[in-house]
């Protein structure tokens, strides 16, 4: 069973940036693809960006593309997100994942999930 915390979020102004960070416990972390979520009030869940399980490869919302960018440290079991260029329309939880699969962008592809940090962007 893989443990997720995340952290990092916070109340800032539109164009601050934030670095986000998931720290995986519990299981073997360079097996698995990694993806940032969020959930902004009233709206479903929706993919923000994945990374590879070598973390060579990236993927990214269109929204948020040239403005975020996702790095692991396999070494200490985390991923970042970081995320500059803030807008108001990025206020939500921020959920991290992992995925056995290669890098996925649907909610069923991933199996363990942290309980999401608030990221709250004033305009």
């Amino acid at each position: 069973q893989v443990q997720l915390v995340e952290s990092g979020g916070g109340l800032v102004q539109a164009g601050d940036s934030l670095r986000l960070s998931c720290a995986a416990s519990g299981g073997k972390f360079s097996r698995y693809a990694m993806g940032w979520f969020r959930q902004a009030p009233g709206k479903e869940r929706e993919f923000a960006a994945a990374i590879s399980r070598s973390g060579g490869t990236t993927y990214y919302l269109e929204a948020v593309k040239g403005r975020f960018t996702f790095a692991r440290d396999d070494a200490k079991n985390t991923v970042y997100l970081q995320m500059n260029s803030l807008r108001p329309e990025g206020t939500a939880v921020y959920y991290c994942a992992t995925s056995r699969l290669t890098m996925s962008t649907a909610i069923q592809g991933y199996d363990y999930w942290g309980q999401g940090t608030q990221v709250t962007v004033s305009s």
